[in-house]
């Protein structure tokens, strides 16, 4: 069960629902360019190109989680800050998440690395329609904790990222999705290059309308037994 506050035309209340459907869109960057540079940073742990540009996966809904503990089996996954899009009955949601990756498991497929750990989201939704016309101009940040020191992970406009309505237009032929479906709209490069960290903290920033989101998580790693 997830539950989240939800602000809307200067009011909030809150919600809680069963998810159903979690799709994760990959390579969904507008820029050639970073595209190719993220391509080219997995290739350099090992992960083969996508067969698509954009491509989109299916995760399992239960991987949804709002915990601020991850725990994960050994030393090699890593966070990636996302916006995230929710629908509910009454529209869409925006908010933040993380898709948390094990890259080990990535270098032998990518659609089997997104089932292997939790992809943290936040607990505050912002109407999807109040913040479209600027959508543009929102801002993700990321930071990690990595080796004791809080580095600056990932931060960048959604102007990199392709819009909402094109990765839904591209997923489902509609213009919407299906109630109680989330999907993960795309990463930023990591600043540095990917790698682990013991804490990943990520925010949304509306500069427009002057206000952030946040939510941050501890990752533990688990022994690997064999």
């Amino acid at each position: 069960m997830l539950t989240f506050t939800r602000h809307a035309a200067g009011r909030s209340d809150r919600i809680s629902l069963e998810l159903e459907t979690l799709v994760i869109a990959g390579w969904a960057g507008r820029d050639e360019a970073a595209i190719q540079h993220h391509i080219h940073e997995l290739a350099a742990i090992g992960v083969p190109p996508p067969s698509s540009v954009p491509v989109f996966y299916r995760g399992a809904a239960s991987l949804v989680t709002q915990s601020r503990r991850v725990e994960v089996l050994g030393p090699d996954s890593s966070g990636e800050i996302e916006p995230v899009i929710l629908s509910l009955a009454d529209g869409l949601w925006v908010t933040v998440g993380s898709d948390h990756t094990d890259r080990k498991a990535e270098t032998y497929g990518i659609a089997l690395s997104k089932q292997m750990c939790a992809k943290p989201v936040g607990t505050m939704l912002w109407k999807y329609d109040e913040v479209a016309p600027h959508w543009d101009d929102l801002v993700l940040r990321a930071h990690a904790v990595i080796g004791g020191e809080r580095v600056l992970y990932q931060e960048g406009p959604l102007a990199a990222l392709r819009p909402p309505a094109d990765l839904i237009a591209k997923w489902t032929g509609r213009d919407t999705l299906l109630p109680a479906t989330l999907m993960f709209g795309g990463t930023l490069g990591a600043i540095g290059g990917i790698r682990p960290a013991a804490r990943f903290e990520m925010e949304l920033v509306d500069p427009v309308l002057k206000r952030a989101m946040s939510h941050a998580y501890d990752i533990v790693d688990l022994p690997v037994v064999s």
